[in-house]
């Protein structure tokens, strides 16, 4: 049988990425995606997705749509990045990060069911939102789940929780507990793809991603991610607003080194209890990310705003050694490189800043 890979969400950020490396692997690559507005602005074909793979315009959610595409098409693997992502933005418009997430990876699974077109892999990129605020240690090493940052807390300025010390995420011991609806939605994901997989004698691959960021990434959408807003800011030569005290932490991932574990799992990895965590290994705090960006453009030094997001988590790094292990992947590019070559992109780009 001819190999196939069907990527949904294919023409954004990560499905551009991958779509250099997947068609040197499968005889055919279909990129899904409904080109929404919020990343897609033109509704055209993205430049950066590469020509070999075939794209079809279609929404996750249609079953329609999914009639349409699976009518002359049995995938061998599918890649499920179709997602609605912004943390802050689930708050305000929750039933449409439902619908696409959850619902859209369920109408997924009912049209691979009905079209008799059950793939050997599905690979699903869920999110480190899942974990929440994660575990928190004590001074004893006594861990524990404090849960979700009060807006009391917050208003306060109380930004970490007095006596424990936040550590980094890992599937295989950290329980995750969402404290955003983006996170839940995409917890549930993983819980539905896993069961359905399980029971349909198909391989689950799910990855956990860090904050993704590099060359290609949309700089129109509010929700993208902070690394490029920063440099934006910077390449205006205006101060980056640093939020809370500076101190926020996160795990800052190189799109090519995503795109490098996705293709890895998608190849070669059997069903993962436990999902694969994708960061750098590296956690960074948000201050320092500013200061890094702004020296890039030599642009003022960034300040601290004292302003916060609800349903932000304070701490989110991970550990990758049992992901290194098992997709034989490691990142190899560490965020002062990476942030170089986002802002060399952007420049030579011709990006207009405000």
């Amino acid at each position: 049988m001819t190999s196939t890979c069907l990527v949904t969400g294919g023409a954004g950020f990560i499905g551009c990425a991958l779509s250099s490396t997947l068609p040197d692997h499968f005889a055919r690559v279909v990129a899904m995606d409904n080109l929404h507005p919020q990343v897609h602005p033109t509704q055209d074909r993205p430049a950066a997705l590469d020509k070999r793979v075939e794209f079809f315009h279609g929404d996750v959610t249609s079953p329609q749509d999914w009639d349409r595409l699976l009518a002359d098409l049995k995938p061998t693997a599918v890649i499920h990045l179709a997602a609605e992502t912004g943390t802050g933005q689930s708050l305000t418009e929750a039933t449409r990060h439902a619908a696409v997430n959850v619902v859209g990876t369920t109408q997924l699974l009912d049209a691979l069911v009905r079209h008799e077109s059950l793939p050997e892999r599905i690979v699903l990129t869920s999110s480190r939102a899942v974990y929440g605020e994660g575990a928190w240690k004590s001074s004893d090493g006594t861990l524990s789940y404090p849960g979700q940052r009060s807006r009391a807390m917050l208003e306060s300025g109380t930004w970490d929780f007095p006596g424990l010390t936040a550590t980094p995420f890992n599937s295989h011991r950290v329980v995750p507990a969402p404290t955003s609806v983006y996170g839940s939605t995409k917890l549930a994901q993983e819980h539905i793809l896993r069961s359905w997989c399980l029971a349909m004698n198909v391989t689950p691959v799910l990855y956990r991603l860090q904050n993704v960021y590099g060359p290609g990434q949309s700089l129109i959408n509010p929700y993208t991610g902070i690394v490029s807003l920063f440099a934006q800011k910077a390449k205006a030569g205006e101060v980056i607003p640093v939020y809370e005290d500076g101190e926020i932490i996160r795990d800052f991932v190189f799109i090519d080194d995503v795109a490098d574990a996705i293709v890895a799992g998608t190849l070669h990895s059997g069903a993962n209890q436990y999902p694969y965590d994708i960061g750098s290994g590296e956690a960074t705090s948000i201050m320092d990310l500013a200061k890094i960006t702004a020296a890039h453009y030599g642009a003022p030094a960034p300040e601290v705003n004292g302003k916060f997001r609800d349903g932000d988590v304070r701490s989110a790094s991970c550990t990758i050694e049992e992901s290194k292990a098992a997709l034989g992947w490691e990142p190899q590019v560490m965020v002062e490189e990476g942030v170089r070559r986002l802002c060399d992109w952007i420049d030579a780009s011709g990006t207009p800043v405000s």
